[in-house]
């Protein structure tokens, strides 16, 4: 499987897009094909699902995208019972007749995004020690990446990494998890500012090839293309789980503010999954919910980003839309160059409700977008507890909440997996808001909240960034490595 970059460029080796993260074109780099599936396939996996558990599904699913022979042992390291706590890695339970919580949080940072980070880490450190070089990863996170990254890193050999938060705008328990570690090999840095302009940040870095080249800098963001591909095979999982046959539709609700969870599932649907409606949820930061239902793609400033009570997803400008533009215009590099690197960089948007294609995308691609409000969230997190007895995180409910919203005005139909992204305890004041009691707290996590805080304050500025990072990074970070 050779990747392109959705602006153009030439194909690239799994092994190269692993360690560059964002293209040198500023594009994303994608698949330069998508591997079909078929019944017969699925009904395979199911097997391997119950003889092997998550990891020998997972070496199914991403050797149809990576050719190394070590892939099965990096998965049976990433997905063990003891990173996981449980032999299922990702449990699916039926919560009513239509639907059905994919369990994806019970990694050690209590969120989904462990469930790629955990790889990436063993896919990073087995390809630096095949190049005999080090790596520096430069990252962004609105809550829950930072946390999953620095813990599937730390301890790897040849790697450090600097994460960029937005500071004030994290949970209590968030910032936590992040600042208290105290390794020379990982640095937080809380940038005044939100998560969209920590993530332009690392986009400057990156676009910079001179310095990224002479710093071996990578991405752990989701722009990077193996943390797409391993959010892939748990949609194979939660499927096979859920599903009493290999071809009855099933749909996906997906909380999103960066569309990189959801663009996951639509390459499963892609690929030959029987997913039946992409249901994306927002919150009070609307934008992808705005482009789906209008074609106008409209990100919002800094000062217009609201702060909510579900912060993962409050994000205004969502990196992973241009590789789903870029299928959605036939792969056509130019046009994606055009409407990402000119039209959005003139005037800060652009508009495709006339472009028959667009039009046809509900049909083609099965995307419908609906959002939540505060309100929402809690009434859904405590109707879910009371009427069910399942105590879900904010981000969770605002994907319940909008499935049932439109299956109530006869959008869709049919049974739904929603997705948990993060555990409850993540989001204490919220769910103690909805159901007058504080969530309880994994053994794992007794007293992180109170342990002293290692974070460097910074303002939002690129070549401050640079600089900073000049000065951190090991002296032998500083020769020059063309990967």
């Amino acid at each position: 499987m050779r990747f392109i970059s959705t602006r153009g460029g030439q194909p690239q080796a799994f092994s190269d897009v692993l360690l560059e993260g964002l293209a040198a074109d500023g594009g994303l780099y994608v698949p330069g094909e998508y591997p079909q599936v078929s019944a017969a396939d699925l009904r395979a996996w199911r097997g391997v699902l119950a003889d092997e558990g998550y990891a020998g599904l997972a070496y199914r699913v991403l050797k149809l995208f990576i050719d190394d022979p070590d892939l099965r042992s990096l998965c049976d390291a990433a997905y063990s019972e003891a990173n996981f706590g449980e032999a299922v890695v990702a449990p699916v339970s039926q919560v009513d007749d239509d639907l059905y919580l994919a369990h994806l949080s019970n990694g050690p940072t209590a969120a989904f995004k462990d469930m790629a980070m955990q790889l990436l880490g063993r896919l990073f450190e087995h390809e630096l020690a095949r190049r005999g070089t080090t790596l520096n990863v430069l990252g962004a996170t609105s809550g829950d990446t930072g946390s999953a990254a620095e813990y599937a890193m730390l301890g790897r050999a040849g790697i450090t990494v600097a994460m960029l938060t937005p500071a004030g705008r994290m949970s209590d328990f968030q910032q936590a998890q992040m600042y208290s570690i105290d390794d020379p090999a990982i640095a937080n840095i809380a940038v005044d500012g939100v998560f969209d302009e920590c993530q332009d940040l690392v986009k400057a870095v990156n676009m910079d090839a001179e310095f990224k080249a002479t710093h071996r800098i990578g991405a752990v963001n989701s722009i990077n293309v193996a943390r797409l591909l391993a959010q892939v095979v748990y949609a194979f999982a939660a499927y096979l789980q859920a599903s009493a046959d290999e071809t009855t539709p099933i749909g996906f609700a997906v909380p999103t503010g960066n569309f990189g969870d959801i663009m996951s599932a639509y390459v499963a649907k892609r690929m030959g999954l029987p997913v039946g409606d992409l249901i994306l949820a927002t919150n009070e930061n609307t934008v992808l919910a705005e482009f789906f239902a209008t074609g106008a793609y409209r990100p919002r400033s800094a000062a217009a980003t609201y702060a909510t009570s579900s912060p993962s997803m409050d994000i205004s400008k969502a990196s992973n839309l241009e590789r789903f533009i870029f299928d959605l215009v036939e792969r056509d590099a130019s046009r994606t160059t055009d409407l990402f690197g000119r039209q959005l960089v003139a005037s800060g948007h652009f508009d495709l409700s006339g472009d028959p294609r667009f039009q046809a995308q509900r049909d083609t691609f099965g995307i419908v977008a609906g959002t939540s409000t505060h309100g929402d969230r809690l009434a859904t997190i405590k109707a879910l507890w009371q009427d069910r007895g399942v105590l879900i995180d904010p981000h969770t409910a605002d994907g319940v909440h909008v499935a049932k919203t439109l299956r109530a005005s006869g959008t869709i139909s049919g049974p739904v997996i929603a997705y948990e992204t993060a555990l409850p305890v993540k989001f204490a004041a919220t769910i103690k808001e909805a159901i007058g009691q504080a969530p309880p707290i994994p053994p794992r996590f007794a007293g992180i909240e109170g342990a002293p805080r290692h974070v460097v304050p910074m303002a939002g500025d690129a070549d401050a960034l640079k600089a900073w990072l000049a000065d951190w990074l090991p002296a032998d970070a500083a020769v020059r490595v063309d990967f």
